[in-house]
């Protein structure tokens, strides 16, 4: 049975379904776009079309995929140009649509191509990873990564619908399934106290019959943040909080190449930090900075980086993160576990000292 909640944002609002199968209703969306005679176009990656080739057939028959290589590297200003051009050879009208099957890359990726094909078609998301169904399929953001930095290109392109079905992680590997409770905890930590709280009595896992209604929660809750700050425009707090983990968490990626750690792990890695400054800031203790990363680690996440990186380069890094305004960089702080907070004019000694105590040097 497929259930639904909406994001509410105007004539920008659309759904979110949720079931253990949604192919049925992909393939309805698909089969009534077609009947009114737009073109349906399809992205996806290598190990989803090995490894759910009958669901994507469910899902989508016939019409013509992209399928793109896996990977953080995928999203690329190269294969951003792939993807447009393959947008271009199917003959896509502005009436087309564009679909999104897999993870947070290839929703990224796929995303920003629709929001700048012919100035803006309309785009599908269907989350295969825990971390895109909690997180990034969410929200309207889309980009890719430059050389100088993650996610530094994009734009806000909300989609048409959200189809979040909990049996595509059947084939889904533990060590993906592990970087996407990086994001559930991470909900937990910044707006979710009771949810944090459930993941400390027992981790969370593909078998977990509660693995629904936690994908329900925390896109409930991201839902209501994007309706505040679509744009996040925020002063203070809004979308900002998202990135909880994400400041530190990012210039880990970036600094490695964006290959060695998935964003998952590198933004538990983040969550570790970010507890720490927070620490240092004095709002919360030594217990909690231990209870997050007893969370982080029953559920298979690294704390520590698995091989010191150079301060230098991760400070950087930093310095390039979205969230700098004005020359300063701002951070999203713990000040109680379900409540964050952006915070400016932190001492950078006390993000290097954080930086430190995961294995920077």
């Amino acid at each position: 049975m497929v259930q639904s909640l909406t994001v509410n944002l105007g004539e920008r609002s659309y759904p979110i379904h949720f079931g253990a199968d949604v192919a049925p209703a992909v393939r309805a969306e698909v089969n009534a776009l077609v009947a009114a005679g737009r073109k349906v176009a399809i992205v996806t990656d290598r190990n989803l079309a090995r490894t759910q080739r009958d669901a994507l057939h469910a899902m989508f028959g016939e019409q013509p995929m992209l399928v793109l290589e896996p990977g953080e590297e995928t999203k690329s200003l190269a294969e951003l140009g792939r993807v447009l051009d393959f947008l271009a050879e199917q003959r896509i009208d502005r009436g087309g649509a564009l679909f999104a099957a897999g993870g947070g890359v290839i929703g990224d990726l796929a995303g920003f191509a629709a929001a700048s094909y012919l100035r803006g078609i309309a785009f599908y998301q269907v989350p295969t990873t825990l971390l895109s169904m909690v997180d990034s399929s969410v929200g309207g953001k889309t980009g890719i990564n430059l050389k100088a930095g993650k996610n530094l290109v994009g734009a806000f392109h909300q989609p048409r619908g959200v189809f979040i079905g909990t049996k595509l992680l059947a084939t889904l590997p533990p060590r993906e399934f592990a970087a996407g409770m990086a994001e559930v905890i991470k909900t937990g930590l910044l707006g979710d106290a009771d949810l944090f709280a459930q993941l400390e009595k027992a981790p969370l896992t593909v078998e977990s019959p509660e693995l629904g209604a936690v994908i329900r929660r925390c896109c409930a809750l991201k839902a209501g943040v994007v309706e505040a700050d679509e744009h996040e425009t925020a002063r203070e707090g809004g979308r900002a909080l998202l990135n909880l983990g994400h400041t530190f968490g990012h210039a880990i990626e970036q600094v490695t190449g964006y290959g060695h750690y998935l964003h998952g792990e590198a933004v538990a890695i983040g969550l570790a930090a970010a507890v720490r400054l927070s620490q240092k800031l004095g709002h919360v203790n030594a217990t909690e900075v231990a209870r997050v990363d007893a969370v982080l680690t029953a559920h298979a996440l690294p704390v520590k980086l698995r091989e010191p990186l150079p301060l230098g380069p991760l400070m950087a890094a930093m310095a390039r993160d979205k969230k700098v305004r004005a020359g300063a960089l701002r951070f999203v702080v713990l000040k109680s576990f379900g409540n964050a907070a952006t915070q400016g004019a932190v001492d950078p000694l006390l993000a290097e000292e954080s930086f430190r105590e995961v294995g920077a040097i």
